[in-house]
Order: structure tokens, then sequence, then C-alpha cells
């Protein structure tokens, strides 16, 4: 990603992802002011190495406000954030201003392991009896597995904390990134696993994981992304995201 001589701009990002970070250091290279609002603490080694505020996507009113202070929106939140994303872009619908989203390619079903679902619950109903599953689907998605079928569910938690898992069959399965493909294996056989739930996110921060149930011979469920804001324009690759800002 290249710098260019375009006048400052006064830029929002919605952030989430790894590719955020990325943009918005580029961006501030750039001579832009960037601001990112993110609705979860970074989490990770890398902290957002630019000013961020966290924001409610359900408080239209002051988004409405806020997004009135920039010059254009561009939307790198989390594949499984849609409420950040949704919510920007009708502020910036209603506003007048440039919006733009990024979206990284997913997984390819190329495997006859791995399947895909719409959402969590339908993953969860397709669950064997007395399997053992590990899910990063994220501490939310915990009530979409009632009633459980399975004997465990392992949920991965990247943030450590004090809090017990909610149901009796669920195991917290604590771990920092960045995983490898042979961690990932590793872990998999000292758990007992017999089948993977997971977003499909694309990319290779999170792809370990599935790599290492694909090699172990264990099925995978891959839950599709929500849409993108109907009408958004959308980008997946980020000099083509930089080369956009250039052109407003």
């Amino acid at each position: 990603m290249t710098a260019s001589n375009h006048p400052s701009l006064n830029l929002l990002l919605l952030a989430g992802t790894a590719e955020a970070r990325q943009l918005g250091v580029a961006l501030a290279e750039a001579g832009h002011r960037v601001t990112a609002w993110l609705t979860e603490p970074p989490r990770g080694s890398n902290p957002m190495p630019i000013v961020f505020e966290m924001r409610d996507p359900d408080d239209t009113t002051a988004l409405l406000r806020d997004v009135a202070g920039f010059d254009a929106v561009l939307d790198l939140s989390h594949g499984f954030d849609a409420g950040l994303s949704h919510a920007g872009f009708a502020a910036a619908k209603s506003l007048g201003k440039p919006f733009i989203s990024f979206s990284r390619p997913v997984w390819p079903l190329d495997n006859p392991l791995l399947q895909s679902a719409p959402d969590v619950t339908t993953a969860a109903r397709a669950v064997p009896p007395g399997a053992r599953v590990f899910v990063a689907t994220g501490w939310a998605s915990l009530p979409a597995f009632l009633p459980f079928k399975g004997a465990r569910l392992m949920l991965r938690q990247t943030t450590h904390h004090d809090r017990p898992a909610p149901y009796d069959f669920v195991d917290l399965i604590f771990g920092d990134p960045p995983f490898t493909v042979e961690s990932e294996t590793a872990l998999f056989r000292e758990l007992g696993v017999d089948l993977l739930i997971c977003r499909n996110l694309g990319g290779q921060a999170s792809r370990p994981k599935v790599d290492a149930a694909l090699s172990l011979g264990l099925p995978v469920i891959l839950i599709e992304k929500p849409r993108l804001p109907e009408g958004a324009r959308c980008l997946n690759d980020l000099d083509a995201m930089m080369d956009w800002v250039a052109q407003l």
C-alpha cells in the first residue's frame, strides 16, 4: 500500500479485523486523520495502532450524529459483526457520505469434510449424539447449542477471564493467538475432538484450526458470514481500498 498526495481527509474506520489495523496505519502514513470504531476491545498481542472508540451499533442517533463529522466511512469490521457494518452504512447513506466495505474471501468448501451452515443454530442441530465438539463461535453463541446432543462442547476463548461456563456441558479452552496447525493438531488430539464448528472468516490467521481438523480426518462445519449491507460497494484488496480513498 502506497501513500498518495491527496489532501488530508477525516476518515472513519469501522474496525475489528487485522486488515483494519493495516489499512489504518497506511491511511495515517498517507496523511489522513483516521478514527477507528470497535464494538469490543482489541484482542491479541497487536493492539489497535490508531485512535479508537468503543461504539454501540444499536445507538443509531449517536452514530448518525458522529458519522456526520467524517469525510468517508471504510468498513473493515469483523466479518461476523454485521451490526456495525449495517449501522455504519445506514448512517453514511442517510448523510450522503462515501462508504466502502472490505470483505476477505471466505474459505472454499474444497474438501468433503467441509460443510457449510447458515448460522450456529443450524450447525448445532448437526452435532451427532455423544460427539466431543470444539467450537470457535464466541461466548454469545452458546445458547444456540441448547439442547446439546453431544458429550462436551469445548469453547475457545482468546481472552482470559474468570467467568464460569454457563452450561454444564461446556468446557472453556483458553489459548493465545497466533495458533499454528501443529499446535491445533496437538490440542485436538489431547481433547479427543470429534467435530469442529467455526466461522468462515477466510484468511490465514484463523485457518490453522481448520487445517488441523482436516489433517486428523475430522468433519468441519463452517458458519457462513452475514451478508454485507445491501447496496454497499465491496472490495477485497487493501491496495484497492487505498485507491478508493485517493479518488475521493
